[in-house]
């Protein structure tokens, strides 16, 4: 009898291995972790910014004459580079180029009047004039709108989405496309494209969906042309902020000062810079991808009820406003 019993035992007795499979499954997350946060850290803080320059004495940056358009725009004028301005205003364009003139003297300033939503195709050909002979090595794809508020799309005025659509997509790509060919021939260009953490770093943006749709496009469209461009020495990118205090995001979020988590044009302008040229994605401003982090922990279900209610919320709070 105690023979049999001992024989039961050998037969439900787990091999060794398996004995050893829990701290292994601990010991690789534990690895993974810190892998992830010595990158972290290498990246945000010890690795330094590309001489830009490298890439070329020009750059073009589209919607430059507000947010982080105008703050980029600055930033590199004060690293050495010549501008192209290209927004929908000639007075602000002319204002910005008097502004910039005043601080960087030396630096050489074109502007170009371009409404990305009325007829993209002369407006291409007025940034085609305008960087023909130039060595353009920075394209920053800055141009975007939102809703004027948050709606449920059934709502949503076809004028309103289509010109999103126009905006974000079509432009960014046409814009795109006329200036990588001058950087194919060089070899070298830096395209920064600025996403949105409406479309990657949450996975849903309900109330604003058409937007949100069309900057997983543009995170979507950096990504593969990362690949495709990378051995001709051109470096995509798809920069993804969260909330920065901008006059859209003041808007349509009711957000009107800045904070750790909410950046100024300028701070977050100050991170931007210290990331062209590497990642096909980042996160520039570091509190930003502190909260990314924390968003993957949560279940989508969680992060997509909570999207839900604040759009909510904030499409009620801005009847209020209208109704009062």
């Amino acid at each position: 009898m105690i023979a049999i019993l001992i024989e039961s035992l050998r037969a439900t007795m787990l091999p060794p291995w398996m004995l050893l499979l829990p701290s292994t499954i601990g010991f690789i997350c534990l690895l993974k972790l810190s892998i992830s946060l010595l990158k972290w850290t290498f990246t945000t803080i010890i690795r330094r910014p590309k001489n830009l320059t490298h890439y070329g004495s020009w750059a073009l940056i589209t919607g430059a004459t507000d947010g982080i358009g105008k703050a980029l725009a600055k930033k590199l004028a004060a690293q050495g580079l010549n501008l192209i301005l290209v927004s929908r205003r000639y007075n602000k364009l002319k204002a910005l180029e008097t502004e910039f003139l005043a601080e960087y003297p030396h630096t050489k300033i074109t502007t170009v009047e371009f409404d990305f939503t009325g007829n993209i195709s002369e407006g291409v050909k007025s940034v085609e004039k305008a960087i023909d002979g130039l060595e353009v090595g920075i394209l920053i794809n800055n141009v975007g709108i939102t809703y004027p508020s948050a709606m449920f799309f059934h709502e949503v005025e076809e004028k309103v989405w289509m010109d999103i659509v126009r905006v974000n997509m079509e432009g960014t790509t046409r814009v795109t496309k006329a200036v990588i060919s001058g950087m194919i021939k060089r070899r070298k260009g830096a395209i920064v494209n600025i996403g949105s953490g409406a479309a990657t770093v949450i996975p849903s943006h309900p109330l604003f969906t058409i937007y949100a749709a069309t900057k997983a496009y543009i995170d979507q469209l950096s990504r593969s042309l990362y690949v495709e461009y990378k051995k001709f020495g051109i470096d995509v990118q798809c920069q993804v902020p969260l909330y920065v205090a901008t006059k859209m995001v003041s808007k349509v979020a009711s957000i009107n000062k800045k904070s750790i988590f909410i950046p100024s044009p300028e701070d977050y302008a100050e991170a931007s810079i210290g990331w062209i040229g590497y990642e096909a994605r980042c996160t520039p401003y570091w509190p930003h991808s502190l909260q990314w982090s924390f968003a993957s922990l949560l279940p989508p279900s969680i992060l997509d009820a909570w999207r839900l209610s604040i759009g909510i919320r904030r499409r009620r709070s801005q009847s209020q406003s209208i109704s009062a």
